[in-house]
C-alpha cells in the first residue's frame, strides 16, 4: 500500500494554473490542442496499466489530471465546478458492475 498524500485540492489547482500560466498555456493556449494532450496522457496511462507499472500509472493519472485542469481553465470553467457537477449527476445513479465495469440502469435497458 502506498503512502497517502493529503493536499488541499485548491492549492493543487492553483499550482497547475501557475505552472500553465508561466508557460503561456492559459493566455495563448489552444483548447483543441490541449484536448489532444489530454488524449495523449490517457493513452500513456493505458500503456502503463497494460504493463502494470505502478509508478507510470500514478504519473499517468497525475498528468491526465493536469491536462484536464488546464483544459477546463482554457475553456473558462473551474475544474472543481466540473467535478461537482459530475458528482451531482452520479450520486443518485443506480446500476451494477458487469465484467468489472459499472453499467448505469438506464444503459442496461438500451443494450
Amino acid at each position: 500500500m502506498t503512502k497517502r498524500h493529503m493536499h488541499d485540492i485548491n492549492v493543487l489547482f492553483d499550482s497547475v494554473y501557475n505552472w500553465a500560466d508561466s508557460r503561456n498555456l492559459i493566455e495563448d493556449g489552444d483548447p483543441n490542442r490541449q484536448m489532444l494532450k489530454v488524449i495523449e496522457e490517457i493513452g500513456e496511462l493505458a500503456g502503463a496499466m497494460a504493463k502494470k507499472k505502478d509508478y507510470a500509472i500514478i504519473d499517468g493519472i497525475g498528468d491526465s489530471f493536469v491536462t484536464l485542469i488546464i483544459l477546463s481553465h482554457q475553456l473558462g470553467f473551474d475544474p472543481d465546478r466540473c467535478l461537482f457537477q459530475a458528482l451531482s449527476e452520479i450520486e443518485g445513479r443506480t446500476g451494477k458492475v458487469v465484467d468489472g465495469v459499472y453499467i448505469k440502469s438506464e444503459d442496461e435497458s438500451n443494450s
